[in-house]
């Protein structure tokens, strides 16, 4: 069906979503890549598409069955509950891929389950929230996404490493050390 609407209308879209965030999906950072689809030869793609996906093989049989390539027109990103906006196509086209990537989804994990005091710390000292509950839901090599809740109000706020970091190590040792000067509540520079 997909293949029979792509040779009537080639605009298409294609959802990249993280694993639920602490159970909510609307705190999960997930984006849309948007533009026009076009068919690719098997013989520029197929080895590629088959190292990442091995089990597909049995489908490289089937006569329907086609690689398809999307130039991508525009991004729509949504890093969590309450933060979103465009990302031009040159702006993506020019991105490199966050050394956080493959972590991320376990950084999030352990500051959630172990930190979640530390991330109430961390909105109070660096952004002026006063929570009663934080969440990490996104993390990258630049900081992450807090979804905050104070009373009934919900919101979402980006806090910016004091560094940007290139390994899960480094990222540990920066939140460490961002929680130390939190707790010893010297004033940011």
């Amino acid at each position: 069906m997909h293949t029979q609407n792509l040779g009537q209308d080639p605009r298409a879209s294609l959802l990249v979503a993280q694993p639920e965030a602490a159970g909510d999906p609307l705190g999960a950072a997930r984006m849309t890549v948007l533009g026009s689809a076009a068919e690719v030869p098997a013989a520029e793609v197929r080895d590629l598409y088959l190292s990442r996906y091995e089990n597909a093989k049995a489908w490289q049989e089937y006569t329907d069955f086609a690689y398809y390539r999307l130039d991508v027109e525009g991004v729509y990103f949504i890093g969590g509950f309450g933060v979103m906006g465009w990302i031009s196509a040159d702006e993506y086209g020019v991105a490199r891929p966050d050394p956080l990537a493959e972590a991320a989804a376990g950084i999030i994990r352990h500051m959630n389950t172990d930190h979640a005091e530390a991330l109430c710390l961390i909105a109070r000292h660096y952004v002026g929230e006063e929570p009663g509950e934080a969440a990490m839901t996104a993390v990258d090599r630049l900081g992450f996404h807090l979804r905050l809740k104070s009373g009934d109000r919900v919101h979402g706020r980006r806090v910016t490493f004091l560094r940007e970091v290139t390994n899960s190590d480094d990222a540990r040792g920066v939140l460490m050390e961002m929680v130390r000067r939190a707790r010893s509540d010297k004033p940011e520079s």
